[in-house]
């Protein structure tokens, strides 16, 4: 069937999303090879993510590989790839997705409210921070940057008394030992397509699509491609105090999103219902930003330092 090129950045759990789906494609009876791109978020490790200004900081250069033929798809975490694509790529599949929810992973203590006064908690998202402060403002948040076995050794090493991380890469690395407790969607909602692995592919090339498209999971590209037009509505990037998680229930969608003050001092929730994805993340997305979620933001990106944005 010939040889099909994965791009990939080079982390553990980068590499571990590429050789899934190589594996999957090679049961299928393709040749696969991996090559590893990296990107500027890979590079830049000293600077919470937050306060870099690069659209697309763990997609661009592994972007430019497939425009120039060097790969024939890429493998991303979705919830890196922005929401408005060059028209040059296309998402081929939305594999099956885990878990999307964020977890508290700790040595001493059970969950959030079992942290004592003014312990230090490590997190780089704008979205985390702000619904942790919103539930516990005397929380004291650090920066946490690396990849997972980088932040875990942080919480061991005692830096944190307690980090937040996504289930999704830590069930993947089979590294939970130091879980304690999965958040509710209902205390910190997720960020939009969290969980999920997406192909892309360059636009046109109905060969490399037609290889792909098998894999493609309905349910995850519904439930995605939901949360992804709330985030596209709201001119959000990665790092925004955005969050978003749809379910299928019934065969309907039912959307949670969030729009939060960094400092949790606002925090703007929504749950609603629709069988369109994008009619339901846009109809969503709307209704927070008449509440108060465009002011939250036009405060975020008018800050010293430029959080990314889309477009």
């Amino acid at each position: 069937m010939g040889l099909l090129r994965i791009g990939s950045r080079g982390s553990q759990l980068a590499l571990w999303q590429a050789n899934h789906i190589a594996a999957l494609l090679r049961s299928r009876g393709h040749d696969v090879t991996i090559e590893i791109i990296h990107t500027t978020g890979d590079k830049i490790l000293d600077v919470a993510l937050s306060k870099v200004g690069t659209k697309g900081m763990f997609t661009k250069e592994i972007e430019d590989a497939l425009a120039d033929g060097r790969v024939d798809l890429a493998v991303h975490s979705l919830k890196d790839l922005p929401t408005e694509m060059s028209p040059n790529f296309e998402l081929a599949a939305i594999l099956s997705r885990e878990d999307p929810r964020d977890v508290f992973c700790s040595q001493k203590f059970e969950n959030i409210n079992a942290l004592p006064q003014a312990a230090r908690v490590g997190t780089s998202s704008l979205r985390r921070q702000a619904q942790l402060r919103a539930i516990r403002a005397d929380l004291i948040i650090h920066p946490l940057r690396g990849n997972v076995d980088t932040r875990l050794r942080k919480l061991e090493s005692g830096e944190y008394d307690a980090i937040i991380l996504a289930a999704a890469g830590l069930n993947r690395l089979e590294k939970t030992e130091l879980v304690r407790q999965v958040i509710s969607v209902d205390v910190m909602c997720p960020a939009a397509g969290q969980g999920a692995l997406a192909i892309e592919v360059r636009a046109g090339d109905t060969k490399v699509l037609e290889q792909i498209k098998a894999l493609d999971d309905r349910s995850a590209r519904l439930t995605t491609s939901c949360e992804r037009a709330l985030l596209n509505r709201m001119g959000g990037g990665c790092q925004v105090p955005i969050g978003a998680s749809a379910e299928l229930f019934d065969g309907e969608l039912r959307l949670h999103a969030v729009v939060a003050d960094p400092d949790g001092g606002k925090v703007l929730r929504e749950v609603r219902q629709g069988s369109d994805p994008v009619a339901l993340g846009n109809l969503v997305a709307d209704a927070l930003l008449r509440r108060g979620g465009d002011t939250i933001l036009q405060k975020v990106y008018g800050r010293e330092v430029v959080v990314p944005q889309q477009p």
